[in-house]
């Protein structure tokens, strides 16, 4: 329902949709899989995520818009769990805050002004609550942003 009505909008596949704990970046098969090792001793119990507010990244230059969902607690020690894991395996730290979202769109051309409009029309969003009941390891395929991903290992959430 959120698609459309935004010039320079190039919108993800809803089945693209995915809110990154960690980008890990290009790997060889070695380091690949002792992360999958790693993430596969996570034990961590399905919790509750809310999205609640769309939003941009970009500023002036705006160069997407997001869904942003709440920041919990079991979601914010997962995120900092896999942070650890990640550079337990010699990744660089993550140099940005943690912002949990999911892309909606990626922007090309779209004005500052544009953007605003688009939210301020939206602005009522119905939060939307799910349960996480897994996370997963995804590989993407070289394209212009927004997938193809492929789900490498999924690890579930069990009480």
């Amino acid at each position: 329902m959120l698609r459309g009505g935004l010039p320079g909008a190039r919108w993800i596949d809803p089945e693209n949709y995915h809110l990154t704990l960690r980008f890990i970046g290009d790997v060889d098969d070695l380091t690949e899989r002792e992360i999958a090792a790693l993430l596969a001793r996570v034990r961590r119990k399905p919790f509750e995520l809310k999205f609640d507010t769309l939003s941009s990244f970009g500023g002036r230059r705006p160069r997407a818009v997001i869904a942003m969902l709440a920041q919990t607690v079991a979601l914010m020690e997962l995120q900092a769990e896999h942070e650890r894991l990640m550079r337990r395996v010699g990744l660089e730290p993550e140099s940005r805050k943690y912002t949990p979202h999911v892309t909606l769109a990626r922007l090309r051309n779209s004005s500052s002004r544009q953007v605003a409009d688009y939210l301020a029309s939206r602005a009522l969003l119905e939060p939307l609550l799910f349960t996480a009941s897994r996370f997963v390891l995804f590989s993407s395929r070289a394209s212009v942003g927004g997938g193809p991903y492929v789900v490498e290992a999924a690890y579930p959430l069990a009480a």
